[in-house]
Formats: C-alpha cells, structure tokens, sequence
C-alpha cells in the first residue's frame, strides 16, 4: 500500500497561524481597534506604492499626476493641435471635370473605371 504525501507544512515549521487563536479571544473594542489598525496601515501602504509608481510613470513621461498636471499646463505647447484642412484636390475625370480627388486614401472608383483598358496614367489626371 502506498503512502500518500501530507499537505502543507511540516510538523514543528515555524510559521503557524497564531493570528487566527489571537483574533479569536480578543473581545469586540480590541477587535475594532486592530481592525482600524490594519487599514491605516493598509492606507499607508498604497499611499507609498502609488507614489512610487506615479513617480516612475512621471520618468517614462507618459503619465501625469495631479500636481503636475498644473505645471504642465502653464508650459507652452509645441506640438499642432485640431484638424486638419480639407486637401485640395490634385486629380480631376477627363470625363466630368466636376469630379476630383485629392490624391489621398485609395484611388476612386472613377478614375479606376476611366484608366481601365487605356494607356491614362495616374499622372495624366492632373489638375494643370
């Protein structure tokens, strides 16, 4: 018959469960008070860890927090912002010279279906 390994610590390691015993005989105002203990210590704790992750965030320049969000922007922008302008349009249908293309995006239809079993290029569309 085979032995079947035990779970969890050996007997006699020294990190035992003696919070659980020490929680259980204490009455309900020193439970309170260790309760309130544990959160400001929580508290604490993600205070530091937040302050040391913005602080590495602010390093990599990506991220801003509230008391550098003021300082930022007081400093001038370099950077353009807003839309674009409308392009002007760089092709017209020698078919129907109302018909116009601004050269961006994929060709148009029309000048696919007008280039389509001729010589016309994409050049010979230009507007002069």
């Amino acid at each position: 018959m085979a032995r079947s390994k035990r779970r969890g610590r050996p007997p006699g390691s020294k990190n035992k469960k003696t919070a659980g015993k020490s929680v259980a005989a204490m009455d309900v105002a020193q439970l309170r008070a260790h309760i309130d203990g544990l959160r400001n210590m929580l508290a604490k704790k993600v205070s530091e860890q937040r302050a040391y992750f913005e602080g590495q965030l602010a390093q990599l320049g990506g991220y801003m927090s509230k008391k550098t969000a003021a300082a930022k922007a007081v400093a001038p922008r370099n950077g353009r912002s807003g839309k674009r302008a409308k392009a002007k349009p760089k092709y017209q249908s020698k078919r129907d010279k109302s018909v116009r293309w601004s050269g961006r995006g994929m060709t148009p239809i029309w000048m696919r279906d007008e280039m389509k079993g001729t010589k016309l290029k994409k050049e010979d569309f230009l507007i002069k």
